[in-house]
């Protein structure tokens, strides 16, 4: 992982966090779909958007989605270990686990070290169902 790749995704879970805490979990949400598609190579940071997306969901009493959530924190574990991902799965749980998405090329140029200067992604990502 590249330094931009590495400061796009501890923008994105710091912004995820401020917003959860200020209570926007819409706002939160947006951000951690792009801390999602960034960090899924990386069994740390996969983790972690789940992690959060399972906070968010109990905060919203979102029982099915809490669940789902738990189930994608363990196999997005296994699935990054092995090197085995949907890529550009937003990683909600209104999502299959299993969809591939496409990789908006802002996140492209980062993962592949051509853009060295991100800026705040989660105001440019439109998702694609």
């Amino acid at each position: 992982m590249n330094a931009a790749h590495e400061k796009a995704l501890t923008h994105e879970v710091l912004r995820a966090k401020e917003l959860m805490g200020q209570g926007d979990l819409n706002g939160a949400i947006i951000h951690l779909e792009c801390a999602h598609v960034l960090g899924q190579a990386s069994v740390r940071w996969h983790v972690l958007a789940h992690w959060l997306l399972l906070k968010v969901a109990i905060r919203r009493r979102q029982g099915i989605a809490a669940v789902g959530q738990a189930v994608r924190i363990v196999l997005g574990a296994v699935g990054s270990a092995v090197g085995h991902v949907p890529t550009g799965n937003t990683g909600g749980s209104d999502v299959s686990m299993f969809a591939r998405m496409p990789i908006v090329p802002e996140f492209l140029r980062v993962m592949e070290g051509t853009n060295l200067e991100p800026r705040a992604y989660g105001q440019t990502v439109e998702r694609t169902k």
